[in-house]
This record gives structure tokens, sequence and C-alpha cells, in this order.
């Protein structure tokens, strides 16, 4: 008698954390193209450098899908001396919307970003 509402809860705590755990491979994947970026002597080298990144890192990531990321990366416009790097990520794909349409759910756009400091200290 209980078993369904069980099995219910297990599908949907299964099904949150795959959306957090894509969360927090969006986070990871901004923080670690800031971080690649940071070897870039101006803005076209770590956009090339992010870009790279994006390019050969990203399939490792859990729960996200390369081809579902949108990356900006460029110079700050309120600070030059920080280079930012924004991650969105279409996560429609997750079975996180296969639950109950009534249940309040996350959005379907993942977003996340990043900032470094650049020229040296």
């Amino acid at each position: 008698m209980l078993a369904p509402i069980f099995i219910l809860l297990l599908l949907g705590m299964v099904a949150y954390g795959i959306y957090f755990g894509a969360s927090h491979s969006v986070q990871q994947i901004a923080a670690d193209a800031a971080r690649t970026a940071i070897a870039g002597l101006n803005q076209t080298e770590r956009q090339a450098l992010v870009t790279d990144f994006i390019a050969h890192d990203v399939s490792d990531y859990p729960f996200v899908d390369p081809s579902k990321l949108t990356i900006n990366a460029q110079d700050s416009a309120a600070d030059g001396s920080q280079f930012v790097v924004s991650v969105s990520y279409d996560a429609r794909n997750l079975p996180i919307w296969n639950l109950f349409q009534k249940l309040p759910l996350p959005g379907t756009t993942i977003q996340s970003r990043s900032t470094i400091r650049v020229g040296g200290i």
C-alpha cells in the first residue's frame, strides 16, 4: 500500500539529484574555464583558451550535454582587470521534467558565471 508512495519519492529524489548534479557541473565548468583562461595574455587568447577547454574537456562532466551549453567569455565591462566566463545550459532533457506537472520545478535553463583577475596579482 505504501510502496507506490515510496517509489514516487525515490524517483523524485533521483530526478532532483540529477538536476542538482547538472547544476553543480555547470558551475564547475564556468570555474574551470575561467581558471584555464588565466593563462591568456589578452582577451582574444583567453577566449580561445575557454573555447578549447569547452571543446575538449566538458564531456567529462556528468549530466551535461556539451551541445546544449552556451558560453560567453570576455573582459568585464565594469572592471577591465577581470575576465568573466558565463555558462548557460539548456536542461530541458533532464528527467526532472517528467515528474508531475503540478510540482514546483526549477527553471529549464541553468546559468552560472565565474570571474578571474587578470594581469598579475
